[in-house]
């Protein structure tokens, strides 16, 4: 089952996470979507974050979870960046790549059902 999920990036220039190799690099809404896409569709950034930990093999797998069929449509106003996100990936998982991604820079603003 496909859930919507609504972000925003307040401040797309401090939409960046700790780790620079794992965070953003977009600068424009069609970018963060692109890169918000693929760390959703692919596993990539997963196995980036997990082989950067003390014991990658304790890692819970579930994090791990990916969707081929994930959407992200994205759109600037101003500083600030509207992600509409449409995935069957758990919100866990979500909130686990955005962290990465865009560290503290990202609210949740809805969700509902695709």
């Amino acid at each position: 089952m496909a859930t919507r999920y609504y972000l925003s990036l307040p401040d797309a220039q401090r939409a960046r996470g700790s780790e620079p190799a794992l965070s953003f690099t977009a600068v424009s809404a069609e970018g963060f979507a692109e890169q918000l896409q693929d760390a959703l569709r692919s596993d990539r950034l997963f196995e980036r974050w997990r082989a950067m930990q003390p014991d990658p093999d304790e890692v819970d797998a579930s994090l791990g979870a990916t969707d081929p069929g994930a959407t992200v449509d994205g759109q600037q106003d101003d500083l600030h960046i509207d992600l509409v996100l449409t995935s069957s990936i758990p919100g866990t998982v979500l909130k686990h790549r955005m962290r990465l991604l865009a560290g503290a820079g990202w609210e949740l603003r809805d969700v509902t059902a695709a």
